[in-house]
């Protein structure tokens, strides 16, 4: 389960990341590393 978190988390982030080329925020950046940082966590361990 926590896999699945992780891979739906980490595409999540990847998605953020494409709408951060419109509008440029500094809560859009925190979330997409926090995303990444947890999908990563939860994915890999």
């Amino acid at each position: 389960m926590r896999r699945v978190i992780g891979f739906a988390l980490f595409f999540i982030a990847i998605g953020m990341i494409l709408m951060m080329l419109l509008p440029n925020t500094f809560a859009g950046i925190l979330l997409v590393f926090l995303f990444l940082l947890l999908g990563y966590n939860f994915f890999c361990c």
